[in-house]
């Protein structure tokens, strides 16, 4: 009988959690996905994510990893198994060839090709259960590829940096550096998790950023989101955002929905400045998130964050509830979603 109790699953569902959490960015477009092997007294025999598209599954990796042990024990995964056959086999097929004795997964697969895998589990013996870890799924990993299964559209993400009085720079035009390392360090490690970054033709000629995702030796990210700049002035030919280090996308356009229109393949995309573009998709409803990094400083004038997001009264306020808030250094990380 498959061993570990409620606390070693809910142990072992967390670092499934972790595992597709460094997957993201590199599966798409097949869901970043985590699964661990317990073995029949509870102990972690097995871990795997996700590979990119024709690699294995997240169950598969960990199946290999767990060899024999896997016999009569516990899968824990974040998403239901698939049940289909594509440039992969149906993972609910090869947890029942492993001896898989339980199967607890987080979140249901929504997708018509691929859901059924719980279905077939149970008619081959395999114990299930759902909704473990749900929260942590639908809040983490699996938020941009769930949403985009459900709307047909990437999940957008609205990120800006500001001072306490909600300035992203100063009268003077400076804005470096508003917020301090700790928030930087972990800008880059969002940056290496998204498919692509997204910034206004103003921003790329006043700051002339490279916009790509560094690690903490400030080398690049093996992982590099597509670079795209939005709008209709021209960008010199020596800026950073030609070079060579990620893939760049221009899009001669103000409108948001010409910019999804340029997206439709992508999944987790992040608005990254500025204020006129973070107001423009307000205005046009499509944020799903804003991560703001708010600063301990006052600047007292100087560029708003955002501008000109379609609000011309307290009535019309586009309202988000607070999801979390997390210190970061000398810094905050507020996390809202729209209510």
């Amino acid at each position: 009988m498959a061993g570990g109790g409620s606390t070693a699953i809910d142990e072992a569902m967390q670092l499934a959690v972790d595992e597709a959490d460094a997957a993201r960015g590199r599966t798409s477009p097949n869901p970043p996905v985590g699964a661990v092997i317990l073995d029949v007294d509870g102990v972690v025999v097995g871990v795997g994510s996700t590979h990119p598209p024709g690699g294995p599954h997240a169950e598969v990796m960990a199946l290999r990893e767990a060899g024999e042990k896997a016999r009569g024990g516990t899968a824990v995964v974040t998403l239901e198994p698939c049940n289909h056959t594509g440039r992969t086999g149906p993972c609910s097929q090869a947890l029942v060839e492993a001896g898989i004795a339980k199967v607890v997964f987080a979140v249901a697969d929504p997708t018509p090709l691929a859901q059924g895998g719980a279905r077939t589990l149970i008619e081959a013996g395999v114990l299930v259960e759902s909704g473990t870890g749900a929260d942590s799924v639908l809040k983490g990993p699996l938020r941009a590829w769930l949403h985009k299964q459900r709307t047909g559209r990437p999940h957008v993400t609205l990120k800006y940096a500001a001072s306490l009085d909600g300035r992203s720079a100063a009268a003077d035009g400076s804005s470096q550096w508003i917020t301090g390392p700790a928030a930087r360090a972990h800008v880059h490690e969002q940056r290496s998790k998204l498919d692509a970054i997204v910034v206004g033709t103003g921003t790329v000629i006043a700051d002339d950023p490279r916009l790509t995702a560094r690690l903490p030796d400030d080398s690049d990210s093996p992982h590099q989101p597509t670079r795209v700049v939005v709008g209709l002035r021209e960008i010199s030919p020596a800026s950073q955002v030609r070079s060579s280090d990620a893939p760049t996308l221009f899009v001669r356009s103000r409108e948001p929905a010409d910019v999804m229109h340029a997206l439709a393949e992508h999944t987790d995309v992040l608005i990254e400045g500025g204020p006129t573009l973070a107001g423009a998709f307000l205005a046009a409803g499509l944020v799903d998130r804003i991560v703001a990094y708010i600063a301990p400083v006052v600047l007292g004038s100087g560029a708003a964050a955002v501008e000109n997001a379609g609000v011309g009264t307290i009535t019309d306020a586009l309202r988000f509830s607070i999801e979390s808030v997390q210190p970061i250094g000398a810094d905050i990380l507020l996390s809202a979603v729209p209510t």
